[in-house]
Order: structure tokens, then sequence, then C-alpha cells
């Protein structure tokens, strides 16, 4: 069987920068190149970044990223790898698309092309458009309708773009019946909980059904909420994984496979779906024997807390980088969420670039005031006092306010302090509210939900709780200190908004509260399917009506990573001005 030495370079992009994504798309080609590799990839888009979203709808954007991949594969040629084709995903349009309506204008495609001696050999996009959660690509694209095959070393290599893999039909038994050897797939897939188990059952399952070895490339890193975490997978035809790249982290995964020969009279024409097989031919001949030397690796799993984790850190690192900030800002109250969120911002950035404020009233606690200067002893952030009082005070006197307008002035002036102080020193805010708070608005705008970023905005407060301990845990088995007080982590949670304050007198307890709100939120659960299962159905109304009342707040909060299968924001799109009630 035919030896051909395969490189999937897991990358990160960013979105709009086409001269640094095609310098980087470069480099990696050198060190697949240096490795001996035979055919090299990149992730869907890799070019542009993804996802484009609207920038995809101007043609000025569409024709710079044309003119980028032309001037790239000149580029390889130029840098001694014209002989080396390279699969490399960008966005495209279609010349052949007639105007359509309910079709975007232009017709884009989400596209890859094959660069080889100087020349773009091979294009084609993806044939199946997902427009569920966070896509909306019926919304950008039109589909592709080929498959493509390379033939390069005597292998014929079927290319596919990530949904073509989610969806049933299409690519894969097209690839099977275009008799490919390999099945290699470009993706941009979105981190979400226990993804990578889900997608390592899929891989599996396509390979089993194109009769062939299977290669899935991921992308790395962040775009605004999204998370790309890698995990790239190669499996043979029985499913049996072959090698696995790490996750959250860049590599160029090589890898020495055996593949079947191309057929003489493999089949040409159009086939399942009504694909048209597009084949182009690099080399005919198998390369003479060699010794297989890049097995490939099988990357350590991440357990379920250190993955949500490191999803969170890449997550706040990518937005801070990407948009240009150097320091962030956060106002520590000694409580458990921004401590958390703290600790990850210091794995993110540096805790050298890291600034938090204490903040206290005449009802903040002694010991709150004293964990969140623990927390930046230990973390080594910077870290000052300013009391809120002598604000207080003043408007007090000035409007005389009672009850909850007195307890959320409070909140409304520590958000004018960070803003304030982030105008003057040039740090970005980060707002610490988490999933559970945003669900049922136990928030206060311009408040709570002050900055720019919220790292832990996906997070219920019980899993809130769990990273914490994980964080400190980890802490210890490197030797490190703990970053999060224990005293954060312990003491029943508590605005500390009034005398006494804590949450339950406003909340239920978080994990039946939780519960509740992964079904109706996540889960798209009613009232009646929840009260089913076993919940009281007096807390079931109230805690719904929470919900379904502060859609106003959530929309006014700032973007956050997205680790779940629903988050607040483009998974979730519910009308502000709304009289459906799931409690009647």
């Amino acid at each position: 069987m035919p030896q051909l030495r395969l490189a999937l370079n897991q990358i990160d992009s960013r979105v709009g920068d086409l001269v640094g994504n095609s310098e980087s798309i470069v480099r990696w080609t050198r060190r697949s190149a240096e490795q001996g590799a035979h055919l090299v990839a990149f992730p869907e888009m890799a070019l542009t970044g993804y996802p484009v979203e609207d920038l995809a709808l101007r043609s000025s954007f569409v024709e710079a990223s044309r003119a980028a991949l032309r001037a790239l594969a000149v580029r390889l040629a130029d840098e001694g790898f014209g002989g080396l084709p390279v699969v490399v995903g960008y966005l495209d349009r279609c010349e052949t698309a007639q105007p359509k309506y309910g079709q975007p204008a232009g017709a884009p495609q989400n596209a890859a092309a094959v660069l080889y001696g100087g020349d773009v050999v091979l294009t084609f996009a993806k044939h199946h458009l997902p427009n569920y959660g966070v896509f909306d690509e019926f919304r950008y694209f039109v589909p592709g309708d080929t498959l493509p095959v390379l033939r390069v070393h005597g292998v014929d290599v079927a290319l596919a773009i990530c949904e073509d893999l989610w969806q049933d039909g299409g690519r894969v038994p097209a690839a099977r019946s275009a008799r490919a050897g390999l099945l290699l797939s470009v993706n941009a897939s979105p981190y979400e909980r226990e993804k990578d188990d889900t997608r390592l059952e899929l891989v599996r399952k396509r390979a089993q059904e194109a009769g062939c070895t299977t290669a899935y490339l991921a992308m790395v890193g962040g775009q605004d909420e999204l998370v790309f975490d890698g995990d790239s997978i190669v499996v043979d035809a029985g499913g049996e994984v072959l090698a696995r790249s790490p996750q959250f982290a860049e590599e160029c995964l090589v890898l020495d496979l055996r593949l079947p020969a191309a057929s003489a009279d493999a089949p040409s024409g159009v086939v399942d779906d009504g694909l048209r097989i597009e084949r182009v031919v690099l080399s005919e001949e198998p390369l003479p024997a060699y010794e297989a030397v890049a097995s490939g690796t099988y990357a350590a799993r991440l357990d379920d807390d250190e993955e949500v984790y490191s999803a969170l850190v890449v997550g706040l690192r990518a937005y801070v980088e990407k948009n240009g900030f150097r320091s962030v800002l956060v106002g520590l109250s000694g409580g458990i969420d921004s401590s958390l969120v703290a600790a990850i911002a210091c794995d993110a950035v540096g805790a050298g670039n890291v600034y938090g404020i204490s903040m206290p009233s005449k009802y903040s606690s002694r010991h709150s005031r004293d964990d969140a200067a623990e927390l930046a002893r230990r973390t080594g952030l910077n870290f000052r006092t300013v009391s809120i009082e002598p604000m207080f005070d003043a408007y007090m006197g000035a409007l005389g306010l009672t009850g909850l307008a007195e307890e959320n002035l409070q909140s409304r002036l520590r958000g004018t302090l960070l803003m304030a102080v982030s105008n003057q020193e040039g740090h970005l805010v980060l707002a610490p509210g988490n999933k559970s708070e945003l669900a049922v608005g136990y928030s206060t705008l311009y408040g709570d939900s002050v900055g720019a970023y919220g790292p832990i905005k996906d997070v219920y407060k019980t899993l809130v709780f769990r990273l914490a301990e994980w964080r400190n845990r980890a802490a210890v088995a490197r030797g490190q200190t703990p970053p999060i007080p224990e005293n954060s982590i312990t003491k029943p949670p508590s605005a500390e908004l009034r005398p006494g304050q804590v949450d339950t007198d406003s909340l239920p307890d978080y994990p039946v509260l939780d519960a509740i709100l992964a079904r109706y939120v996540d889960r798209d659960q009613g009232a009646d399917r929840i009260v089913a299962a076993g919940f009281d159905p007096a807390l079931v109304t109230k805690t719904l009506r929470m919900v379904d009342t502060a859609e106003y707040k959530r929309r006014q909060y700032p973007p956050g990573t997205k680790i779940s299968p629903k988050g607040f924001g483009k998974d979730r799109r519910l009308p502000i001005t709304n009289r459906w009630r799931e409690t009647g």
C-alpha cells in the first residue's frame, strides 16, 4: 500500500487578519516540510479566521480573501514549498450561482483550496451548511456541490469541511463511492462541554461509513464568545484512533499512513447526494518505500473541570490579546465569582497585567475585605482599595433612596468607579456575573453588568464552585499556592448590599436552581416537563418567571466565553417584548 506523511496544523487564526494568518500558514507549512510531510492541511477558514459573520456579505472582503489565497500560493512556492500540496480554508464566492431570493448576495462560500506549484489547483465549498446554535451559514453562504478528490503520491484523498461530517449523507458516503483512500475534513467546530467524546464517536462513525482512514483537523483559539479546542483526530477505516492532538494548544500533528492505492478506473461523474466528483491529479506514482517514523501522538485527555477551566482561560486571553488590550480590571468583593474571574485572568494574561479593586461599602463584611486582599496576595495581582461610602452618602443625601434602589446604587457606584479607572488607565473591565444570576436577573444593570467581557457568563453557580476547587487542587498538585482563599469558597454567597444578606434570601439553593435552569434554558423544556421531573411546582413557576422577565437585562450584558450547548447570546434568541409565559 502507498505511504503518505500527513501534517495536520491545528492553529489559531484571527478574523480579518489576512496578512497575519498568511504568515502563520507559511510558518506552519515550513514546520510541516521540515518533518517531511507529503500533504499539509490547515483548518476551516484559516486564512480569514472563523466565523467571519457579516464580513462574508462584503464583496470587498470576499475579494481580499481570494486575492490573499492566490498570493499565499505564490509565497509558498517562493519559500520552496511549491512541490508540497497545502489545503487551506478561506472565504470564496460561487462564480456560477444565479441571484435568488433568500440567498446571500454575491454567493459567498465557506471554501477550501489546494495550493501547489504556486497555483490554486483545486477549490471546493462546504456542502452541508449548519443553521443552528451559533451558526447562521444559510445567511452567509451558498453550498458546494462537488466531491473534491486530490490524487497525491498514488492515493485519492477526498476533502470535506466541518459540517460535511456532522450531518448524514453528502461527502462521507460520496467518499466511499469514489473509493477514496483518505477522507480529510478541515474544521472550525466551537468548543462545548463534553463535546470531545461526541466528536470522537462522530469521526469513528464517519470513517466506517466512508470506508477509509479519516482525518479530522480542528482549529484552536478564541473568537468573541467562541472557543476552539483543537482535538484533531485521525482514525482508520475501522474506527481505531491512530492519533489525537491536545486540546487548546497549537500543534503540527504529523503521521505516516499506509493507504489504499488509487484505482486506475476510479469512479467519475455524479455520486451520492448529487455531488459531482472533481478529481485533480498531482502525482500518480506512489512514493518509494521509506521508514515510517511519524507515528503521531495520542495527547492525554483533560478531565471535565480542567477542560472547562482551560476553555475559559483561552477565551479570555484571545479576547484581550486579539482586541489589543494589555491588562484587565476586576472588582474584587472577596466572593466566589470575582475570585474565580481573577484567577482565570491571572492564568490568561499574567498576574502582572491583572488589576483588582476592592470597593467596600458600610455593608461589606470584614472577612470579604480580607478575602479580596488575600486573593491578591496569593496571586500577585495589582490591588487597591477604594471605599464607595463617601459617594454612597452623597447620593443618599441628594436622593433619599430606600430598599432595592438603595441596594442597587451601591452596585452602580462600583460600576462607575471601575469604568472611570478603565478610562484613566486603559484596562479592560471584566464582568463577574455567572449564568445562574444572569438567568434569573439577579444582577444590577450598569452595576454588576459593567464590563467589556464576562469570563464566566456561561458558567452556572454550582460549576463556579467546582472550578474554584479544581483550580486550587491543581495549584497544590503543582506545588503552588492555591489562588482562591478557602473562605471565598465555603462562605454563603452574598451580594452584601444590606445587613446579613445572602443569595438564598431571594433565590433557591443553587443546586436546585441550576438543575431547573439547565432544563429550561439549555434544553428548552417547558414547565410541565420540569415539574414532572420532580421539582416543586411553585418553585418552577417562580424560577421560570424570573428567567422570562430578565431578558432585557441579559441583552445588555457583555459577551463572554461560551462553554455550553446554549449560552445566552447567539444560541438563545428570545424577544424582549413578550407576553408568553411558560407558567401561564
